[in-house]
């Protein structure tokens, strides 16, 4: 068959397979909207069911106990979301010092597995608007199985000595493969970023320039949206989740100097903050194991503790690849999710002692409020159960009816910023994670210490 034929059965196939995701994708928002539209008129329909389900629970003191738990929960989330809101207008990036104000700054990028990407992130890193002789650029191959040392190799045929390419004689996780690049580096801060990741010319300035106009700064957040949003459902939903994370919630808690997590996707770090914490570090453990996952918020744990700053720079962005399936999706949450668990431990150690100057309500408020989802997981668990066992209609009308309510503000969030058609995602994505993703908090506390990347392949 002529190369041209073939070349055009591919293409067609490639249109084909294009249109009917689009097509299953208009279908899943046009069934979520379905869903909550009907779940708004059942409500409605079944308001004298409420209202005697209502007036049982008062008559009991139990059900009288659950109310004001509940209407107590319901008032604190609106103050503390009123309260993000007030930090968040209030929230302005640093702007991009200039050339003869940045600091040297060392670039680490781990990798495993991740093939062809890595030498992508290489080259988007070394076409920064940076200067030259100010930057160092490390890339360490943690004992990849795949071809990674190869596009290390062909980065660094292409970048010469602007690039120093390591490679690990076994696989022995990322944490480890960060102390070696934190080991070589000379630069002044430390930025690290993910192998499977793309940074805009801008970023690597934007992401040092907090720590040059304030002293007190020992670590910044990077921006992170979704690279391969076009390749599925999934990362769609990511994408829009991840704008409300980070564009909302972490401008919020930089108001407070206390964002609580820099993501492995891209941090940024005073090397002097590093160096204060580096050997506790490398050598954390939990429950008696070696710690292998979390690195990123421990850092962020162990920088905070010294008494420094946690800031988060809107300006600074980069695009990082998600799972496309459910699978590699719940894997990711339970890492994070037991990192969460065992971050919050450690930071209960010092969060009430006076570990830095000024005002720390913030931190403390924000610390409570990671411990109440925490706390609430089971309990939340069991009166879902109870709910669904009991009255099945009026829970699945309510619950649809809630996140029709309560995922309005990430669209809207993402609509201004962004995009309107896209923002729509945001109620599939709530559907999905009380649906389908519920169990990973009460499983993640369940299992915090147990081992492993799980996404790792």
């Amino acid at each position: 068959m002529p190369k041209v034929k073939v070349a055009s059965v591919k293409e067609n196939k490639e249109e084909k397979e294009k249109s009917e995701k689009k097509s299953l994708e208009r279908i899943v928002l046009a069934g979520t909207f379905l869903l909550m539209i009907t779940a708004a008129f059942l409500v409605y329909y079944f308001q004298p069911d409420f209202d005697l389900l209502n007036l049982n629970r008062m008559s009991s003191v139990g059900g009288m106990v659950l109310i004001g738990i509940t209407t107590a929960l319901l008032v604190y989330k609106a103050l503390f979301f009123l309260y993000s809101v007030y930090l968040y207008i209030r929230y302005r990036s640093i702007k991009s010092v200039s050339d003869e104000e940045l600091p040297t700054a060392t670039v680490i990028v781990p990798a495993y597995n991740e093939g062809r990407l890595v030498y992508d992130t290489l080259l988007s890193i070394a076409g920064s608007d940076y200067p030259h002789e100010k930057l160092q650029l490390l890339a360490i191959d943690d004992g990849s199985k795949d071809d990674t040392w190869f596009w290390m190799q062909r980065a660094k045929d292409k970048l010469g000595d602007r690039v120093t390419i390591l490679q690990q004689p076994e696989n022995k996780g990322k944490r480890h493969a960060l102390y070696r690049g934190f080991k070589m580096g000379t630069g002044e801060i430390f930025v690290t970023i993910d192998s499977d990741s793309i940074v805009k010319a801008d970023t690597l300035r934007n992401m040092v320039s907090p720590f040059v106009v304030n002293e007190e700064c020992g670590a910044v957040a990077g921006n992170v949206r979704v690279l391969n949003n076009k390749e599925g459902m999934i990362p769609k939903m990511l994408n829009v989740s991840f704008v409300l994370s980070f564009e909302f919630i972490r401008s919020a808690e930089s108001m407070l100097g206390s964002v609580l997590c820099t993501p492995g996707a891209l941090s940024a770090y005073r090397s002097t903050a590093v160096f204060g914490c580096l050997e506790e570090w490398i050598n954390q453990t939990f429950m008696g194991q070696p710690s292998d996952i979390g690195e990123d918020r421990a850092m962020t744990n162990m920088i905070m503790k010294q008494g420094y700053h946690i800031k988060f720079q809107r300006n600074a962005y980069v695009l990082t690849n998600v799972p496309e399936k459910y699978k590699g999706l719940y894997k990711m949450f339970i890492r994070w999710g037991r990192s969460n668990v065992r971050e919050n431990i450690m930071m209960s150690k010092f969060v009430f002692k006076n570990f830095r100057e000024g005002s720390k309500a913030g931190t403390r408020i924000l610390f409570f409020n990671q411990w109440l989802k925490i706390v609430m997981a089971y309990p939340v668990i069991l009166m879902m159960v109870v709910f669904i066992a009991t009255h099945p209609l009026l829970f699945l009308s309510s619950t649809f009816l809630s996140i029709l309510i309560y995922s309005s503000f990430p669209v809207l969030f993402y609509a201004k910023r962004y995009n309107v058609a896209e923002s729509f995602w945001a109620y599939s994505y709530s559907i999905l994670y009380t649906f389908g993703l519920f169990w990973i908090t009460p499983y993640a506390i369940a299992t915090a210490s147990r081992r492993g990347w799980l996404t790792r392949g």
